[in-house]
């Protein structure tokens, strides 16, 4: 699920971090660049782990930073394929349901990745699952659930215009840079509340 990952990154040391030493600096520039941040094909980056290589540093004329070239590895967060994990049901649609995990909520089970019995209820908004004629197991919000992972899925996100970073015209329905598609099929899967 975490892996650490080789990067090498040209970084700008700001001239005011110059009195602190370079190995602090640097790593603060690269987690403020890559923490939190999806690279695409690679995963959510959590943090920096070490700094394996520092170039010296270059000045550009008109710029009062220093350009660093670094090799550096950062922990970064990438389930596999087959993977089973554990979250809490966030919302439930007829279209399938959203599950959250503490630091990444962009996992969605669809309706044709759930038990083959299971069916939707528009008034309780939750999904049911019926494994016989007189039970019924029902997959309610903030219930804690057990999912396989079946697919990741990466999205190119361009950069905000100006209008959108002024607050102008949002765009509705924007897609995640990354997301998981799971699957809800086989025994031990669903509301951990059934299994226990």
């Amino acid at each position: 699920m975490f892996v650490l990952t080789e990067i090498s990154d040209l970084v700008r040391i700001p001239p005011h971090t110059f009195h602190i030493p370079i190995q602090h600096s640097l790593t603060d520039e690269l987690n403020k660049k890559y923490a939190n941040k999806v690279i695409s094909n690679l995963g959510l980056v959590v943090t920096i782990w070490d700094l394996l290589d520092i170039k010296d540093g270059l000045l550009k004329p008109g710029d009062g930073g220093s350009y660093v070239e670094t090799k550096f590895r950062c922990v970064v967060w990438k389930p596999f394929v087959g993977e089973v994990l554990s979250g809490w049901v966030s919302d439930c649609t007829p279209e399938g349901i959203k599950v959250r995990l503490e630091f990444f909520d962009e996992i969605f089970i669809p309706k044709n990745y759930l038990f083959e019995s299971c069916e939707f209820k528009p008034v309780e908004k939750a999904w049911v699952w019926k494994p016989d004629e007189d039970t019924e197991l029902f997959i309610d919000i903030n219930e804690k659930i057990r999912f396989r992972v079946e697919e990741e899925v990466f999205m190119n996100i361009k950069p905000k215009s100006s209008n959108e970073a002024a607050g102008l015209e949002e765009p509705t329905n924007k897609a995640p840079p990354y997301a998981i598609l799971a699957s809800c099929q086989t025994d031990g899967m669903g509301c951990t509340s059934w299994w226990e």
